[in-house]
């Protein structure tokens, strides 16, 4: 199976490649958007990091018929979309950190991400999923009471750190979106337990949607929604505390793990 990371090596280089090991890749030949060709080298890995750098991150809300019910929402009749900073992309293995402006009502959200690998405008759903370039793990972070209080979700989605990626891509032609296993566990303990197949709009649905009102650039990812087990919808509430490690793991791609730290008070004058 192919993994496609950005690493860094001992040296501080950042790379693209097809991972080998945990300790080695081979770099691309040229940028993973035109080719998984690599140079016939080994380069070390000291660090994986987030396997893209997206020049946007669209997600979308109440995509799991339980986590709706959970939440007592409404079931959408469209995708509901929001987004994310691109500042809250962290690397696989990178804490979390939990805000100083919002430190006490921060969950979890295990997602499917879809990674766009060409330019799509105005894509049929049966053509969807040849844009793209592959899938990877992630967490879309979210401070509830931002969400709760400021009757949207930039600020609550947005923080810093709230976009945990990773730990690779699986290319496209090695992945099945409407058929994985999806699951969170926080501390060793299972919290989100699902399939994809229970997605109220699967990933041909929604790369189709957004490309009718968005450019998808090369490296845009989209997280397709969260199933029930989130933690504000349990009783009691469930919410991330720094020494906490919350995993995303997803069947046929991987276990990324990210621990849990409170912010860093700001240096004074």
């Amino acid at each position: 199976m192919q993994r496609l990371v950005r690493f860094q090596t001992p040296e501080g280089q950042t790379h693209a490649g097809l991972l080998i090991d945990e300790t080695a890749a081979e770099p691309l030949a040229g940028s993973m958007f035109d080719s998984l060709a690599t140079r016939p080298e080994r380069l070390p890995v000291a660090r994986l990091l987030a396997p893209v750098e997206p020049p946007n991150i669209f997600a979308i809300g109440r995509n799991y018929r339980a986590h709706a019910e959970e939440t007592g929402a409404r079931l959408p009749e469209r995708p509901l979309v929001f987004g994310k900073p691109t500042t809250s992309v962290q690397r696989p293995d990178g804490p979390i950190v939990l805000p100083a402006a919002a430190p006490d009502e921060v969950d979890f959200e295990a997602e499917l991400a879809i990674v766009i690998g060409r330019r799509a405008r105005h894509v049929a759903p049966e053509e969807a999923l040849d844009y793209v370039l592959g899938y990877t793990c992630a967490n879309d972070v979210s401070a509830r009471d931002c969400q709760r209080n400021d009757k949207q979700w930039t600020r609550a989605k947005g923080f810093d750190t709230f976009c945990p990626l990773g730990p690779w891509i699986i290319p496209r032609n090695h992945f099945d979106p409407s058929a994985a296993r999806i699951r969170s566990r926080l501390n060793g303990r299972t919290m989100q337990d699902a399939c994809t197949s229970e997605m109220i709009f699967d990933a041909p649905a929604l790369i189709s949607e957004l490309s009718r009102a968005f450019t998808l650039l090369p490296g845009t990812v989209i997280l397709t929604g969260t199933p029930a087990g989130v933690g504000f919808a349990r009783t009691p509430p469930v919410f991330l505390r720094p020494g906490d490690t919350i995993e995303i793991e997803i069947e046929g791609i991987g276990t990324r793990r990210n621990p849990v730290v409170a912010e860093e008070p700001a240096a004074g004058c």
